[in-house]
């Protein structure tokens, strides 16, 4: 089982329960009941409650989630297991089956459910309340964090179509049709109207469980004559039965494909990249990253998530430092999948020629701006998601320098945020709003949004609008779309003009002026 933000929130707070002079737990959104204070107490000293109280699973799942900490180092009291889990179960807990005619029980498949949070809107002030994860957390330079709220424009949203499972990706066709991949291995051409026409051809992914699936979608440069599109995805690596539980392995690799909208169908399918190496589906479900876009010249950037697991936890997982490995890694490449000209490694020993730059863990958002430069928003792990400038060849720093801490609620390395030769992202936040989805605005129908810099959050539900100074410094922050209570999955410039957003459930939803 994978460790999301709130289980393992949960665990640090068992971990950290003969901390002293924690605060008060009045107010903190846990029931009454035995053990209250136990972690109540714990909660109000190191996290938003809410993390724990979004949460709903049944006692095997909190069972599973405070062993889960314990086998990472945790001291808990053998006496207090059991009150721990059955408190949590009892008051934040899933039935185990459905109810007939009732709610079916949640999936590990599913999307994560949290409390909702509340943004600060004062004009000059920041839009985060929470106390930061890292506690001892301050920014290497002026305006790296929290900038300030500026209120700008209404807008109204049209729900195009609420029938999608788990969408991913979006892209615009030609005419009123857009492409949108659902992470469980569909690709679909849906339209203005809210019709959906699934495709044929669309290979085999693996998606259980994790974060993997079929993931981001480009269209080629060329399109309108070639029709060609790429698309991550996971790919099955050997056998995946009767392996055992840890033996069935999968890779993030790129395919590329005719599209035959009248038949709706893909033809010509072929895998141009296979990232290295594959690895168990079980213990790396996580981090994929996974997104794809065109510089230039031609040449697809795609970022490959670390795939960290929290499960094997001590020691730390260092592949993003690493270049005999793609995870962690930008890499860049032609669209025939061979290392693009210019790659910064190409010949040096060891070192895989396809990747441009290293150091990053979770990058599910990549952006050019109208200069050319490459703009990513990764996650951190409990804190410390980044934005970041891409160049060639640099280093970006995981896991040698974070503004979060791990998920048991470690330091990671001697919670160091700055290192010589590696890259300060150019705007963090602490806590986490999971980034997923990253565009910039230049079209007309939102004056006051041009420029903008549109990021979609996966935790706090909002779409969150950042305005970047001259020197690159976040000057200005907008939530925007909290009214959907959703976690935004990407974010897209229709060619009116409008935005365009896929929520992690099943919507996709137009913005446009009100």
């Amino acid at each position: 089982m994978a460790i999301t933000h709130a289980s393992s929130f949960l665990l640090a707070t068992v971990a950290v329960l003969g901390m002293t002079g924690v605060a008060q737990a009045q107010g903190a959104g846990f029931p009454p009941g035995p053990e209250h204070d136990l972690v109540a107490k714990a909660c109000t000293s190191c996290h938003d409650s809410s993390m724990v109280t979004g949460q709903r699973k049944n006692m095997s799942g909190w069972s599973d989630t405070v062993q889960q900490m314990i086998s990472n180092g945790a001291q808990v009291p053998p006496a207090e297991f059991d009150k721990v889990v059955a408190y949590l179960a009892k008051n934040f807990g899933a039935p185990q089956t459905a109810v007939p005619g009732g709610t079916p029980a949640r999936s590990k498949n599913d999307p994560p459910v949290y409390a909702p949070l509340t943004w600060q809107r004062i004009e000059g002030k920041p839009i985060e309340l929470r106390w930061p994860e890292k506690q001892d957390d301050a920014p290497d330079f002026p305006g790296q964090t929290r900038a300030p709220y500026h209120a700008t424009v209404p807008y109204k949203t049209t729900v195009i179509t609420d029938k999608l499972v788990r969408p991913w990706s979006l892209q615009f066709l030609s005419g009123d049709r857009m492409l949108v991949t659902q992470r469980m291995g569909q690709m679909l051409i849906v339209d203005q109207n809210g019709s959906i026409t699934p495709l044929s051809g669309v290979p085999e992914v693996i998606w259980e469980g994790g974060q993997g699936g079929l993931l981001d979608v480009a269209l080629d440069p060329n399109f309108k004559s070639n029709h060609r599109i790429f698309f991550a995805y996971n790919e099955p690596a050997g056998p995946q039965k009767s392996v055992g539980r840890d033996g069935a392995q999968s890779r993030i690799v790129v395919g590329r494909a005719t599209l035959n909208e009248a038949a709706a169908a893909l033809n010509d399918l072929k895998v141009i990249f296979r990232s290295r190496p594959a690895i168990s589906v079980n213990l790396y479900p996580t981090k994929q990253g996974s997104r794809i876009v065109f510089d230039r010249e031609g040449n697809m950037l795609v970022s490959i998530g670390d795939r960290d697991s929290t499960k094997l936890q001590p020691p730390a997982w260092n592949v993003s430092q690493e270049l005999s490995t793609h995870l962690g890694k930008i890499i860049r490449i032609t669209q025939d999948g061979a290392p693009a000209p210019g790659n910064p490694f190409i010949g040096v020993p060891d070192a895989l020629p396809e990747i441009w730059a290293i150091g990053v863990r979770s990058q599910e958002g990549l952006a050019f701006d109208k200069d050319g430069r490459l703009w990513e928003v990764e996650d951190g792990p409990r804190g410390g998601d980044e934005l970041n400038i891409i160049e060639k060849s640099k280093n970006y720093g995981w896991p040698i320098v974070t503004h979060g801490i791990d998920y048991p609620g470690w330091v990671v390395n001697m919670g160091a945020t700055h290192h010589s030769g590696m890259e300060d992202p150019r705007y963090y936040w602490d806590p986490t709003i999971a980034p997923s989805g990253l565009t910039f605005y230049y079209a007309d129908l939102f004056p006051a949004w041009k420029g903008s810099l549109f990021v979609g959050g996966l935790h706090g539900g909002l779409l969150d609008r950042l305005k970047i100074s001259s020197d690159d410094k976040v000057i200005e922050e907008e939530p925007l779309l909290t009214e959907l209570n959703s976690r935004i999955r990407d974010v897209r410039v229709g060619p009116e003009g409008a935005l365009y957003v896929l929520t992690d459930t099943n919507s996709l939803v137009k913005v446009t002026p009100k």
